[in-house]
């Protein structure tokens, strides 16, 4: 099977988000199941050596536009790169006026760049609103084109949050045929929807975990597709992410002080020493330590952890948290840092320091509002950092409460969307911390979970073939 893998971002080219670790591991994956995919994605400023290809046109905003088209590779997997400077040639892959245009030049793109790549795909698998576009052109405007004839579409939703709603200018600018502004086309409330055309156009349509395409189908999670979605359920599914084995890996990661395995589990108090210390805590093994890594915004639950933190620190915890985001987080967590009563907070991105927190951190927390899959929670699994996580999207397909299932459970699960039901799932996680029996065993059910690629990336193999 031949797949043209589609993203805005793959790590370590370009990344935002976890849409970045996906594309840059999946197609990984796919490959060593013998399968040849390939990555298109935007030529950004940042991305300086790649191999020329060829130039190819690409008709659109009344105007006929070359492109050039570039090759490099993320390990074995090659990457397309489509070059063209106006849009861009700049330092951040999102949030520029014009990201309408750029992801709308990017859609038609990624199907114009194909004869000029002289390898012709069976599937285009597209990825969130920036791709979306693809779909729309390839089942309207190249309907007829002998080229594109034999061509399949699967598309992504890795977070139906951001669907690329723009006005009818970013349409018309686009060139798509009138009738597909429409209710049943890419028009959504008199704007256009670049998500809505991917759930409109493609052949199949995927989430990142089986929880979060029903959820989607729901009033509370929906953001106003969830109509859509139910009425396109048959070709809807959810397929589970997972983690790069490769570039999570405890008893290789070269980030961390002290490598460890499953078997050489004691070994992972060095990590907890030395985070300690990097913190300026106290370095006491005795006390519980919580990792949280996060984008600080309400989706990652940062309005319920807030009030939270001061119930969550009288219980004798430390906390160490890394991320950046919405300023109305960053700046209490800031001041609840510079108090200096165990709770630290790193307001930056630190790949490395990410990497770190996992592997010392005795707990995990991820209290989010809605997680399409959440990789967060998967790391520290394979860290044998013990999640504790509010039961929604990809964490209740991951996370198993321990008081629940006392013989399976891996973490600790909260329902409500409440700072009181989260100190009480933290405080359980800590009265069990402290008992002391079943920890061991705890984190080594929590390491034994398979979170690689290779099940979901045949989920995904089987699936192109369905499509």
């Amino acid at each position: 099977m031949k797949v043209l893998f589609a993203s805005a971002e793959a790590y370590p080219l370009a990344k935002v988000g976890g849409l970045g670790d996906v594309a840059g591991s999946l197609p990984k994956a796919l490959r060593e199941l013998g399968h040849d995919v390939r990555i298109a994605m935007p030529m950004y400023g940042t991305i300086r050596e790649a191999k020329d290809v060829g130039s190819f046109p690409v008709a659109i905003g009344g105007a006929d536009h070359e492109a050039k088209l570039r090759t490099t590779r993320i390990g074995e997997v090659p990457v397309y790169l489509i070059d063209f400077a106006p849009l861009f040639d700049r330092p951040k892959v999102y949030e520029y006026p014009d990201d309408g245009q750029r992801f709308a030049f990017f859609g038609k793109a990624v199907l114009d760049m194909i004869p000029t790549a002289g390898w012709q795909p069976d599937v285009v698998h597209l990825n969130d609103w920036h791709t979306a576009l693809a779909a729309a052109f390839l089942k309207t405007t190249y309907r007829g084109d002998e080229r594109y004839r034999g061509l399949r579409c699967v598309f992504t939703i890795h977070n139906l949050q951001h669907q690329g709603l723009f006005g009818r200018e970013v349409f018309d600018w686009a060139g798509l045929p009138p009738e597909t502004w429409d209710p049943e086309g890419v028009e959504f409330y008199g704007r256009m929807n670049f998500l809505k055309a991917g759930v409109v156009y493609a052949d199949q349509v995927t989430t990142v975990s089986p929880t979060y395409a029903r959820e989607i189908q729901t009033p509370e999670y929906g953001f106003g597709l969830e109509g859509l979605l139910r009425s396109r359920a048959s070709k809807l599914s959810g397929i589970l992410n997972g983690i790069d084995y490769d570039v999570w890996n405890p008893a290789k990661d070269p980030h961390i002080p002290q490598k460890y395995s499953k078997s050489t589990l004691e070994k992972k108090a060095k990590n907890k020493s030395a985070l300690q210390k990097g913190a300026g805590l106290a370095v006491e093994s005795k006390i519980p330590l919580i990792g949280i890594v996060s984008r600080l915004t309400e989706q990652k639950g940062l309005d319920i952890l807030i009030p939270a933190i001061p119930e969550i620190m009288n219980l004798g915890v430390q906390v160490v948290l890394l991320g950046t985001g919405e300023p109305v987080y960053e700046g209490p967590l800031e001041r609840f840092s510079a108090a200096g009563k165990g709770f630290v907070a790193y307001v930056k991105y630190d790949e490395a320091l990410a990497h770190r927190i996992y592997a010392g951190s005795d707990f995990f927390l991820m209290p989010s509002k809605f997680e399409p899959c959440g990789l967060g929670q998967e790391i520290s699994l394979r860290y044998g950092t013990i999640p504790i996580v509010r039961a929604t999207g990809g964490l209740a397909d991951t996370v198993s409460d321990v008081g629940a299932n006392p013989k399976t459970g891996n973490g600790f699960v909260f329902t409500d969307y409440t700072p009181g039901a989260l100190a009480d799932a933290v405080r359980r996680a800590v009265e069990f911390y402290r008992m002391r029996r079943g920890w061991r065993p705890l984190q080594q059910r929590a390491m034994g979970r398979d979170l690689s690629w290779s099940a979901s990336a045949q989920t995904y193999a089987d699936l192109y073939k369905n499509a």
